[in-house]
């Protein structure tokens, strides 16, 4: 049997690195740093997916500047709407499958349990939005063709991302003001990537829920990352970390409060369970 062509879209970001480097048996990675290209030429998009002819195509592309989306929606909508829709179109006329990364942030986080996949969207800013409206394109565009992941608090040892901000503010600063009243489920990017590739190799199609295990603040992960920082040798002194409400620290977008994801139904689904976060978080650390 030949094996699986997988085309990454967005293959030097946190999740596209690590798909790469999680590549299991059976694939062929269609990712290489040649295979560069821009998600919202159409043109280019349909002559890259017509001369590779993949199988499956993942979607770890997105813009993910928050804040940033608020001053400019046109480029959060260009990138995570338009190019979604793109790629979907190149999906169909193709035959390949597409598997499209979302987030959280397409809950107001109102809810105070976990979100389920049919709880109804209700994003709180452009980010959020951009991301639910190319939800609603590519299963429109490919429906049983397609799967959707959404996660949540996603960092790696490569790239931006909150480990490596509180990181280098711990090594800057004697104290940070961490949020404490927003909760969520920090996801490692090699979890999320070893669960992409459990759900390209099953047929995965519809809408899902990834994170590793448990919930915790922000406040709650950087004391994490500050204590397991600390045990590994990676800060040269010690932070006192102290919790703060979100009204104390005001940004351009609002957060939802709460947005733990249901991925029970996902964990059984791939027959993968994800770990607990600080464990994950220990294991990303000792890569630093």
């Amino acid at each position: 049997m030949s094996d699986i062509k997988v085309l990454v879209a967005g293959s030097g970001g946190q999740l596209g690195s690590e798909l790469q480097r999680t590549v299991p048996a059976g694939v062929t990675l269609l990712a290489p740093p040649e295979v560069g290209f821009d998600l919202t030429d159409a043109a280019q998009v349909q002559s890259l997916i017509n001369s590779l002819d993949p199988d499956w195509i993942i979607n770890a592309a997105a813009y993910t500047a928050v804040d940033k989306a608020e001053e400019d929606p046109d480029s959060a909508y260009a990138v995570n709407r338009d190019g979604a829709g793109l790629l979907a179109s190149a999906a169909a006329s193709s035959g390949a499958r597409l598997l499209h990364i979302s987030t959280d942030f397409v809950f107001n986080g109102q809810k105070g349990s976990p979100y389920l996949v049919g709880d109804q969207p209700d994003p709180l800013g452009v980010y959020g939005a951009s991301k639910q409206a190319g939800d609603e394109v590519v299963s429109k565009i490919l429906g049983d063709r397609c799967a959707i992941i959404r996660t949540a608090w996603v960092y790696s040892s490569l790239g931006n991302n909150f480990v490596k901000t509180m990181l280098r503010l711990m090594g800057e600063r004697d104290q940070l003001g961490i949020v404490a009243d927003q909760i969520g489920s920090p996801t490692w990017a090699n979890s999320l990537a070893r669960a992409c590739w459990r759900a390209v190799l099953s047929d995965l199609s519809g809408m899902h829920h990834w994170t590793d295990a448990g919930v915790a603040s922000w406040y709650d992960f950087a004391v994490a990352i500050h204590e397991e920082a600390s045990a590994l040798g990676l800060l040269p002194k010690p932070c006192v970390v102290k919790p703060i409400r979100t009204e104390d620290y005001p940004t351009p977008a609002a957060r939802p409060a709460y947005s733990v994801l249901d991925k029970t139904p996902t964990w059984q689904a791939l027959g993968l369970e994800g770990e607990h976060w600080r464990s994950a978080l220990r294991k990303m650390l000792a890569e630093l």
